[in-house]
């Protein structure tokens, strides 16, 4: 082929095909794996890549990104379409790529379109090849890669969703379509009626390609010819518009992933009790022609999964509009759809009835249990071995019912059910547990009991300290979960980690964004090294970014293109005012719609040596100079006398809008006498100083090294947890409006 007949050729492929994107920076929409920071885009650039599955609906980008990434590996790239290749094919290729890595020692990146459509067998060819390293495998499907591709295959493979496009993306390409004279129709004066372009874009229902073809088709047939007169004015109607495209396209496949991700709605919108939401899932499944039987099945476990005991009535009133469907179809069925749809979204709740699984975890844990004597079918050996002996004959009692045992002896004790407080169980519940507390008494009296622990007298201070470290374990453990409790992280999403110190926050970050970016900042060496010494055992284009310093100083290390969802830390703001000019850093750094959390130690509220002295001359003295430190009478004690209406006022000089929660924490700290000198010195003693009071600090120093000097207290921390976020602009409005061109 020579060079003019290769330009017809690409001239005459569709407009689609022409405006697909060559480079990374070309590639439009898809932020959420490919923007900078993110790790597809830093493996891409670093051409260190490992088998990938993209996975989306159609026109997303998966293949157009496939070629980005050929036209910027130094790897071979090799292509196939599951749908039009078999074996012999894909052992052509492996053969290839066999010989580049053993004459070259170069790789292959093998790119399988709609690589669902393979059977078990063809998959299967492929999966030592990429296992032993001869090729990468890129995949691209339409399908949910965990359901239509081979297990072993997904498991070694990084699988990245690619969401439909927005409006803004939409337009994007629309944009670069009419302005590109190469490949698009730059060359030409292109004109919309107001409205047509906004119609191509939102009939497209975020699919490029859907749009791309709709547009060449408007542009194409609007003149009486095509390429029209040089200088010719190409109008394009909203008629031309609706014909190019006639309607939006409801999205749902009966055998795909949008079937089970919109029935999975329904079920949780009918378990959330929320009618209106229950009945637009349920009237996008009928419109799409979804299966009334496997939507009657869904509601028939529903009514007793998710309402169960809380309305016995539920599963009656399915079943009866289940069979009044079946005698009378469709269309007039749909009113019992919805009858069934209505009365469990309305019904009172109550999941008791997963007790079951709890049940049957104990028989997988208890599988030697014996049936217990009085239990036994006394029918066939009652006298040989006493089977049946010791039954109690309920129906022979008052309210036929009496206390015994009818679990294992291994099992006794044991509550799988628990009534709920809804409907139905609430009207049992009572009765249930006084039974149970009943039963509970009934143990047979020849058990033993049983010591199931054993402590040995040991050293005293070491069982403090054992106790003390779990304690504050647990209480950074409560801090954690606080912070993380207020954040929505998604896997792709780029966080900062500020005062990263050992990791508390970091590993938390790192396992919820495994496509995305963690970022930690530690203040000390020994804080860096210890991170980094765990970081160094994953994967290096896996790793996270870790950097020694201040913030300020530290931020300038990184990307300046690189910004991030979340930014969370630990006492970034415990001097209020002299820690404050941070937050504009962080701000800088931020997305429009990102986060910042941070866990605050407040000082003025946590414990003060005065909670721990009895004598009222001692606790007045310390009351009065703890009164003066924490109102802030100097500068070096202003850094610490905030409180947590402050972090908010603070914040908002930064645009910033937050809220505060605060809780007290308490660990089983250890006072050194060295810690006391050192405060009453330091902090105390220039505080009656400045009050101008005669106070014997000695005195008062021996009374706290007696009273809790070398010895362990419970000490509360107040814990502020902050979340702010950018303030909303409320955009200007114009004093008029511009008609223009769609482009």
């Amino acid at each position: 082929m020579d060079l003019f007949s290769h330009r017809n050729e690409e001239k005459s492929q569709p407009l689609a095909y022409r405006m697909r994107p060559r480079t990374l920076d070309e590639y439009i929409g898809q932020d959420h794996i490919i923007s900078p920071g993110r790790l597809l885009r830093r493996a891409i650039q670093a051409d260190q890549l490992s088998s990938l599955i993209f996975y989306g609906p159609p026109g997303t980008g998966k293949t157009t990104l496939a070629r980005v990434i050929a036209n910027t590996t130094r790897c071979a790239f090799a292509t196939l379409n599951a749908v039009l290749s078999g074996v012999k094919e894909l052992r052509y290729e492996i053969d290839e790529a066999k010989k580049r890595l053993e004459f070259y020692g170069k790789r292959t990146i093998l790119f399988v379109d709609e690589v669902h459509r393979w059977n078990k067998s063809q998959q299967d060819a492929l999966l030592p090849w990429v296992e032993n390293g001869t090729c990468i495998l890129i995949g691209a499907t339409t399908e949910n890669p965990y359901f239509e591709v081979n297990s072993a295959l997904v498991s070694r493979s990084r699988i990245f969703q690619l969401l439909p496009l927005t409006s803004v993306n939409l337009w994007e390409i629309a944009k670069q379509a009419l302005q590109d004279s190469e490949r698009g129709y730059g060359k030409w004066n292109v004109e919309f009626e107001p409205g047509a372009l906004e119609h191509l874009v939102e009939i497209a229902n975020g699919d490029a390609r859907s749009l791309l073809n709709a547009l060449q088709l408007a542009v194409e047939t609007s003149p009486e010819a095509f390429p029209p007169p040089e200088g010719q004015i190409i109008h394009i109607t909203m008629e031309a518009a609706e014909e190019s495209v006639q309607r939006k396209v409801v999205l749902y496949d009966k055998e795909g992933d949008y079937h089970f991700d919109i029935i999975s709605a329904f079920i949780k919108s009918l378990r959330g009790s929320d009618p209106d939401a229950a009945l637009y899932w349920l009237a996008r499944m009928v419109a799409a022609g979804e299966d009334p039987k496997f939507i009657f099945r869904r509601m028939l476990i529903s009514a007793c999964e998710d309402i169960g005991l809380a309305d016995p009535m539920a599963i009656q009133v399915v079943e009866a509009d289940a069979q009044a469907f079946e005698r009378i179809g469709l269309p007039e069925g749909r009113f019992h759809l919805t009858h069934a749809a209505l009365y469990l979204a309305t019904a009172p709740k109550s999941n008791s009835t997963l007790a079951f699984f709890d049940a049957l975890k104990a028989i997988e844990e208890e599988r030697d249990s014996d049936v217990p004597n009085h239990l036994k079918d006394a029918s066939r050996d009652q006298k040989g071995f006493g089977h049946g002996e010791g039954y109690l004959y309920p129906h022979a009692y008052q309210d036929h019912w009496v206390a015994q045992q009818y679990l294992p002896t291994s099992l006794q004790g044991k509550v799988f059910y628990r009534p709920s407080e809804m409907g139905y169980e609430a009207k049992i519940r009572a009765d249930v547990l006084k039974r149970r507390e009943a039963q509970l008494e009934a143990t047979s009296e020849d058990e033993q009991p049983e010591h199931f622990t054993f402590s040995p007298a040991g050293n005293q201070r070491e069982r403090w300290i054992q106790r003390a470290n779990s304690e504050r374990g647990a209480m950074l453990e409560k801090i954690r979960d606080a912070i993380f409790s207020n954040l929505h992280i998604q896997r792709h999403d780029r966080v900062l980690v500020i005062n990263a110190g050992h990791g508390l926050l970091v590993w938390e970050a790192f396992r919820k964004t495994p496509e995305g970016l963690t970022v930690a900042i530690c203040r000390t060496e020994a804080q860096f090294r210890h991170v980094q010494h765990y970081a160094r055992t994953l994967e290096e284009i896996e790793q996270p970014i870790i950097v020694k310093g201040e913030p300020e100083t530290a931020l300038i290390e990184l990307d300046r293109n690189i910004r991030f969802e979340t930014i969370i830390g630990r006492n970034m703001l415990s001097r209020l005012h002299l820690d404050s000019s941070i937050i504009k850093v962080l701000v800088d750094r931020m997305v429009e719609s990102g986060t910042l959390v941070s866990a605050e130690t407040v000082p003025s509220k946590g414990s003060k040596l005065s909670d721990f002295v009895r004598d009222e001359n001692t606790k007045r003295a310390l009351l009065q100079a703890e009164e003066l430190i924490y109102g802030g009478y100097n500068e070096e004690t202003k850094a610490i006398a905030w409180q947590e209406k402050d972090l908010v006022k603070v914040l908002s000089e930064y645009h910033l809008e937050s809220t505060v929660e605060a809780f007290d924490a308490f660990e089983q700290r250890y006072i050194q006498s060295s810690d006391i000198s050192r405060w009453i010195e330091r902090t105390y003693k220039p505080a009656w100083q400045a009050l101008g009071i005669a106070i014997d600090s000695e005195s008062i120093e021996k009374s706290l090294l007696s009273l809790i000097g070398e010895s362990f207290v419970s000490w509360k921390h107040r814990i502020a947890i902050v979340v702010a976020k950018r303030k909303k602009v409320v955009p200007r409005k114009n004093s008029g409006t511009n008609s223009r061109k769609g482009t």
